[in-house]
């Protein structure tokens, strides 16, 4: 599921305003049996994951560091604690916005907790439906997907690091950068994803 978001958008009107952004890297956390979600085995449902354990197309926002918010997408059924974390998004509309809130017209949104500032996504959206605003997820259509997907390990965690499960737009200037376990792997072609399930 994660690599079939890519080209997806995530439309947010946070504030009354609109901010726009095209999804060009994400990380799947697949749940139970995976040591680095919040939602492994050793963890259990608990307050902070419950969002996880909800229905599909499902917000699920959590602060890191104390600072930045992280926005994820739940996509497996209720009960299933599966999501995928948006880490990086192409600027596409309300750009004076994001700017605005970022303090800076670089890397609006390259970048977890760059993305949720630049669209004003914090905790209160945690748990928040992805199919209504101010915070909606659009499914790519097939010309907005990237024609190649880049594959590595996740950044930034250190159990599990290695699998390969963070997918980006090869070649996209918005891609963030951190240090990830670069696994020799060939790209993915688009046209071999399956489509993603309707919210």
């Amino acid at each position: 599921m994660a690599p079939a978001l890519l080209g997806g958008r995530i439309v947010s009107l946070v504030g009354g305003e609109r901010t726009v952004g095209r999804i060009v890297e994400v990380e799947a956390y697949t749940g139970l049996d995976d040591p680095a979600s919040h939602s492994a085995r050793r963890i259990g449902r608990t307050a902070r994951n419950e969002a996880m354990f909800g229905l599909p197309d499902t917000a699920y926002v959590y602060l890191i560091y104390g600072v930045h918010w992280c926005l994820n997408v739940v996509t497996a059924p209720r009960g299933e604690p599966e999501a995928v974390l948006i880490r990086a998004l192409e600027p596409m509309e309300g750009l004076p916005v994001m700017a605005r809130r970022r303090e800076r017209q670089r890397d609006l949104a390259s970048g977890p907790g760059r993305l949720t500032q630049a669209l004003g996504v914090n905790g209160s959206l945690d748990g928040h439906p992805l199919a209504q605003p101010p915070l909606r997820l659009e499914l790519p259509r097939t010309e907005d997907r990237p024609s190649r997907i880049g594959v590595s390990g996740r950044i930034g965690i250190r159990r599990a690091r290695r699998r390969p499960l963070r997918f980006f737009e090869e070649g996209s200037p918005h891609v963030s950068r951190g240090p990830h376990a670069r696994l020799d792997l060939e790209p993915l072609s688009s046209q071999d994803l399956p489509e993603p399930p309707l919210p």
